[in-house]
């Protein structure tokens, strides 16, 4: 018992009957004869029987006569309590709420029913008690104490939390000292701490596990594999997960929009990321395109001033303006991957790159293709020539440029890119980005420019050591090798980055490849032409296209 002192016990609740305790403290065998478990309570408590009862067991055999002295007012309140009941209570309860149900049905007062209008079947106590009670008020008032009843008319529990005391005289006692009540959002409990008596053994008042210690914020609770409820270890919420309370079981996640801080105790609005206009990559990039576009424009515009000269006539001279225009739009291209993702630029800037790109590189496969066939037909006559020039490079272009642009309409009408939020980049971050809708799509058109640079790659290549002196065949050999490259080590650095460095990734890749198109091809023309000019003639210039 002495083990016990201090404990906390939890009990149905409990509380006084009107006119119970009145009625259990002058009953008396004389006055209810007949109520044998009255004629037992009396027998165990005063081992006596009143004058002229006649005994039926051997303890009443052996009780003596009461005498006026015994009643049941001197007992004290341990050995007989009428003060408080709980199973009595409940009982009390339940009678009580049945007549309140029973009540309002036979006085027709909810919902305009009346006993009769209702089938036989229905007429039963669970019908009574649920519907025409419990779902209309969902509590029933017992004189100063009220019963409550969920939704679908179940019974809410209440429990009292007692503290059980060991006397110095041995006696004991139990004082409630809160309570523990279901309700219809979970359970609700009050305790209060001052009011408990702990056991002396305690070394520190209230007492703790001996088992775990309590889990602070930022921590769940793990229990323990073959342990009691109340033995745990405390785990630190993984990220995106909170816990703001002690001893919490399970932590909760954080709504898409915030993550948690670096304690776990609280969720903080992320962050939005894309390549933006206003930080330093954005602003490097757009700067590097403007320049670039600028710079081959300058070019477009020595190759205009000087298009009736001999090498600029050479290799197709219309070739030249549109592979320099095309290269002109690619510099602008990055424009439309820098700044807050929308639906019109997610739909334009893989089209719009993948489009332009083609046209260079197909203008280059046209070139290439001029430099080889000019060189291997040494006499052409008119017929052949007009057909070589005119027709082969225009067809060339065409239906390269249109094998793309099938792709993209394809791509356009069954999976169009679109803007999203990512979630899933960084816990801290939401990543503003294009989702390019069907991947395979996506890389069909690299795919597509990546055949055409290798086709004319390839021509080049083998056509690289044809005797002239401005050897067009070996720039575009060098101007290819540079684009495959460029784009190349793009795949492995496009798939290993996330966020607005991807982005950055693939505008570098356009710049650079462009740059590479620009470069190798034009620069060298552009020397002869302004530091040169004594090159730039017919008798230098192994064939002449017009």
């Amino acid at each position: 018992m002495l083990e016990l002192n201090g404990s906390l016990i939890l009990t149905l609740h409990r509380t006084g009957i009107p006119g119970l305790k009145k009625f259990l403290l002058d009953a008396h065998l004389q006055k209810y004869p007949d109520l044998l478990a009255l004629r037992k309570i009396w027998v165990n408590t005063f081992n006596c029987l009143p004058y002229g009862f006649v005994p039926n067991t051997l303890k009443e055999y052996i009780a003596t006569v009461c005498n006026e002295s015994n009643n049941f007012h001197k007992l004290k309140s341990e050995a007989y309590d009428v003060d408080n009941f709980r199973l009595t209570f409940h009982v009390y309860g339940a009678v009580y709420a049945l007549a309140h149900a029973l009540h309002d049905l036979t006085s027709n007062r909810i919902q305009n029913h009346s006993l009769d209008s209702l089938p036989k079947w229905k007429v039963n106590f669970h019908y009574v008690f649920v519907i025409f009670t419990l779902r209309r008020s969902h509590k029933i008032h017992i004189r100063k104490e009220e019963i409550y009843f969920n939704r679908d008319g179940h019974f809410l529990s209440k429990f009292d939390v007692l503290n059980f005391i060991v006397l110095e005289n041995k006696s004991t006692q139990t004082n409630t000292v809160g309570y523990y009540r279901e309700t219809n959002d979970g359970f609700q409990s009050q305790i209060n701490n001052s009011a408990i008596r702990w056991n002396p053994i305690f070394f520190q008042v209230p007492p703790e596990s001996t088992c775990s210690k309590s889990c602070l914020l930022g921590y769940q609770r793990i229990p323990m594999k073959g342990q009691h409820k109340c033995c745990y270890s405390c785990l630190t919420c993984p990220e995106g997960q909170i816990s703001n309370a002690t001893d919490m079981e399970k932590c909760m996640t954080c709504p898409e929009d915030k993550f948690s801080n670096q304690e776990r105790t609280a969720c903080i609005p992320r962050a939005t990321e894309f390549l933006s206009h206003g930080d330093a990559l954005g602003i490097s990039l757009i700067v590097i395109s403007l320049v670039f576009c600028f710079l081959t424009a300058v070019i477009l515009g020595i190759f205009v001033k000087y298009k009736d000269t001999a090498i600029v006539k050479a290799n197709n001279r219309n070739l030249s303006f549109i592979l320099l225009l095309s290269l002109m739009l690619s510099f602008l291209c990055p424009l439309l991957f820098i700044g807050r993702p929308s639906k019109l630029s997610c739909l334009l800037r893989q089209v719009a790159f993948g489009n332009i790109f083609t046209v260079a590189v197909s203008s280059v496969l046209a070139k290439t293709v001029t430099v080889v066939l000019a060189f291997r037909a040494t006499k052409p006559d008119r017929t052949i020539r007009k057909w070589l020039w005119k027709n082969l490079t225009t067809y060339l272009l065409l239906v390269s440029s249109f094998g793309e642009i099938v792709i993209c309409i394809f791509w356009l009408i069954n999976s169009p890119p679109f803007p999203e939020h990512n979630t899933q980049v960084a816990f801290d971050k939401i990543i503003l980005q294009c989702n390019e809708g069907s991947s395979i799509a996506f890389y069909i058109v690299f795919v597509y420019i990546g055949f055409l640079a290798m086709f004319s790659f390839i021509v080049a290549f083998l056509a690289r050591k044809l005797p002239d002196t401005f050897n067009e065949a070996q720039y575009i050999t060098f101007s290819m090798l540079v684009f495959c490259s460029a784009w190349i080590s793009f795949i492995p650095a496009y798939l290993s980055t996330k966020g607005k460095y991807m982005v950055a990734v693939e505008v570098f890749a356009i710049l650079s490849s462009s740059a590479g198109l620009l470069g190798c091809i034009f620069i060298p023309k552009c020397y002869i032409i302004l530091m040169r000019p004594e090159l730039n003639i017919k008798s230098k210039i192994i064939f002449v296209v017009k």
